[in-house]
């Protein structure tokens, strides 16, 4: 039950105060507000905590009351919110699976009517509440099985939007769509009764290949990393659709954006090869996560030091959406160059389609972290061990 009594001023005065400190140490002292409880107390502390950075108008806006500091590690943050009110467009929009309410609170920014479906009903009381606080007059919560809120409203979206989450976190398992709550393979024609389009949310450890096997009609696949770490996938599927697939990423910076896209094996050139010429170049997350490795060194029009390698050189500086480094030294992986170059120096490592791991390089090289040198240990086009010694720019 949702104890409005956490909002009392001395009570969000303490909240405020307590930002940023230790749970551990403050769970030791005793609870200065009795008549409500001090696990909540702390709970609100921790998630507000959590929420500085991932969600700012949260944070800075009066009154809001926070789920557990999980669910706040779990919800979109406003970066990929907003990036997702981008795609979507239309009158109407349904959220199945609502949690937090941070996407649908972007969502309301571009679309004129939100419903936001959430199970947990103490969670959709909050939800509702915060709204209030942020002063969103065009979200309605519904607490209760989503689906059954669809086939009750029996309206027609221009939008479903879901985010269907595992029913296990074994970690390492390759997991399938089917293996999620609300299971949308197996749903995917009733949600077509309702909306011709649909977007869904996956975190970035789903395969794209694994997704489009058990979807239909994918238009566009967006892949969305913030400061280079993907976040989650996006996949817009829309009724009827048996075209081309798109892929889009996105890495979010603090500054900029950087958007690469191609069409799915859709190759109408081959890429070229070659040897380390000035600059090394290395993609971002996103396009790591997309596969595009062919087709980010064709549009580049840069060279790939190996096909398995996915690091890119040429000779004159250019923009590309990643990291870019000048070539000081191109050197074989043989004991005599590193003694000479490595050995007992301090360097950043990267280990792209190469035998060792970067600890075991370390190790035997004694090599320590850090420092303003950065060494790719690689193979070149002649499948030729080495390792590139480089800065970055």
């Amino acid at each position: 039950m949702l104890d409005l009594n956490i909002l009392t001023p001395e009570i969000q005065l303490f909240i405020n105060e307590n930002i940023d400190k230790n749970i551990a140490k403050l769970a030791l002292q005793k609870n200065p507000f009795p008549n409500v409880e001090w696990l909540s107390i702390l709970n609100q502390i921790e998630a507000k905590t959590k929420a500085k950075l991932k969600l700012p108008i949260w944070f800075t806006t009066e009154n809001i009351i926070y789920p557990s500091k999980i669910s706040i590690e779990q919800t979109s943050s406003e970066k990929t919110a907003s990036y997702k009110a981008e795609i979507v467009s239309g009158e109407s929009l349904i959220d199945l699976t609502g949690g937090f309410g941070i996407d649908d609170y972007y969502f309301a920014n571009k679309i004129k009517k939100v419903a936001h479906c959430e199970i947990n009903t103490e969670l959709s009381t909050t939800v509702k509440h915060n709204f209030e606080q942020l002063k969103v007059k065009n979200i309605t919560c519904f607490p209760g099985d989503s689906f059954s809120t669809l086939k009750e409203l029996n309206t027609n979206w221009d939008w479903i939007y879901i985010d269907p989450s595992r029913r296990n976190d074994d970690k390492g398992k390759v997991f399938m769509l089917q293996d999620c709550l609300p299971n949308i393979p197996e749903n995917l024609d009733l949600l077509f009764q309702y909306s011709n389009s649909i977007l869904i949310k996956t975190a970035p450890l789903l395969d794209i290949a694994a997704g489009l096997s058990e979807l239909k009609n994918v238009k566009t696949i967006h892949i969305v990393a913030v400061e280079n770490e993907v976040k989650e996938l996006l996949w817009e599927i829309h009724k009827g659709h048996t075209g081309k697939i798109n892929i889009k990423t996105i890495n979010i910076l603090k500054e900029k954006s950087d958007v690469f896209e191609f069409v799915l094996n859709e190759k109408t050139q081959f890429p070229t090869y070659n040897l380390p010429q000035n600059y090394l170049y290395e993609p971002n997350s996103a396009i790591m996560k997309s596969g595009g490795f062919d087709e980010v060194g064709i549009f580049y029009k840069l060279n790939k030091l190996h096909k398995h390698s996915h690091l890119y050189t040429n000779s004159n500086l250019i923009s590309f959406p990643g990291r870019i480094f000048e070539i000081e030294k191109s050197i074989p992986y043989n004991k005599n160059d590193m003694k000479s170059f490595l050995e007992n120096k301090q360097a950043n490592i990267t280990t792209r389609n190469f035998p060792d791991t970067v600890e075991s390089i370390r190790k035997k090289w004694k090599i320590k972290d850090g420092g303003n040198l950065y060494c790719f240990f690689t193979t070149d086009e002649n499948d030729n061990k080495i390792v590139l010694i480089c800065r970055k720019i």
